[in-house]
């Protein structure tokens, strides 16, 4: 759903602009909260992971294809302030290095592919999770549900935008069906992702997925006849919601997800991806057959030299292809790791600093 330059008018894409600065602002603020020693690696590597199977286009109509967004996702694993951070930085990896989605409708990509996925979906997945029995299996479900609802409400804030500013007269009924129709069917393989990367991070460290916070309980024991807390395990230290956290020896399992979670992205865009679907993804499908892409303008980085996930030069389409998408990977988790550092290194200062307040996790 990366929307080209030249689809929205100038003042729109102004906008959207000031609107996606703004949430980027706010979301640096709450990603404090959000993250801290155990949590701040996973998000980068969460970022690289969406832009790996964003390169992954599955068919889901005749001779239309769709690929994950990735706001349920993040918002998911490592909290919805951080994930706006996640989609954000892959947006921008792609719109510079890979001329996926325009330069001056960064703003718009942005506002609709980070910010409208991950609020509505946060606030689908917190809904369902309060009044679902408190299990890791309803995580799961929830994650399926709020994916699966957050792709067509990007559908919906697309046609909106294009109401206001699109570039060509065109009927936006017959373009809000179109959007919502197509967008509904890349869904369910949204949600499908979505919940079965929740589920295998559950699976091995669910104290690690912020969506799960809270659901743990201590192990009871029945001393004189009365169930009390058992005591954490020496070198264990207390995770958010009042759990305990996973003992110091578990930090290798921290290494050892994050390096599992790196190779299969690697894997994903650097052999994978070159079996993914060629057909053009819903918006790109919905343009073409409604004429919003009259006025579309080529990308100001079309010459890059890794230009529509190829490198330049490089003729075999296999190696080529492959090569993009490791570099696409690692350019992402470098620069998402140190935007993630950045921000637990600010919280540890505000921590320290003299007469300041512990921020609580959420």
């Amino acid at each position: 759903m990366h929307v080209p330059d030249g689809f929205i008018n100038a003042p729109t894409s102004a906008v959207t602009g000031v609107v996606a600065a703004g949430a980027i602002a706010v979301s640096l603020r709450g990603a404090r909260r959000e993250l801290d020693e155990r949590t701040a690696p996973l998000a980068g590597l969460v970022a690289a992971f969406i832009f790996a199977v964003q390169m992954l286009n599955f068919p889901v109509a005749a001779g239309t294809s769709g690929h994950l967004l990735g706001g349920a996702l993040a918002a998911i694993l490592v909290g919805p302030c951080t994930g706006i951070l996640c989609v954000s930085v892959v947006l921008l990896m792609q719109g510079i290095l890979f001329a996926d989605g325009g330069l001056t409708a960064l703003g718009v990509n942005i506002t609709d592919m980070a910010i409208v996925t991950t609020v509505v979906s946060y606030a689908v997945f917190r809904l369902l999770v309060k009044v679902l029995p408190r299990k890791r299996r309803s995580v799961t479900v929830a994650s399926f549900a709020a994916a699966l609802v957050s792709v067509p409400a990007a559908a919906i804030a697309f046609t909106s935008l294009y109401a206001i500013g699109g570039t060509a007269d065109v009927s936006i009924g017959k373009v809000a069906t179109a959007m919502v129709g197509v967008h509904v069917l890349i869904g369910l393989g949204e949600a499908a992702i979505t919940a079965l990367t929740v589920s295998a991070v559950i699976a091995v460290r669910p104290d690690l997925v912020h969506g799960a916070r809270g659901l743990q309980q201590r192990l009871k024991l029945r001393v004189n006849g009365a169930l009390v807390d058992a005591p954490a395990p020496e070198g264990a230290r207390e995770a958010p919601g009042g759990a305990p956290a996973a003992p110091l020896t578990a930090r290798t399992s921290r290494r050892a997800l994050w390096v599992t979670g790196l190779v299969t992205s690697l894997v994903l865009a650097g052999f994978v991806s070159y079996y993914a679907s060629s057909s053009p993804d819903g918006l790109e499908k919905v343009a073409a057959d409604q004429g919003i892409d009259q006025k579309a303008e080529e990308h100001a980085n079309a010459d890059s030299p890794l230009a529509d996930y190829g490198v330049k030069d490089v003729d075999d389409a296999r190696l080529s292809g492959g090569l993009a998408g490791v570099i696409g990977v690692g350019t992402t988790v470098v620069a998402g790791s140190a935007v993630f550092w950045a921000v637990r290194r600010r919280r540890a200062q505000d921590g320290a600093s003299p007469g300041a307040t512990p921020v609580e996790n959420v």
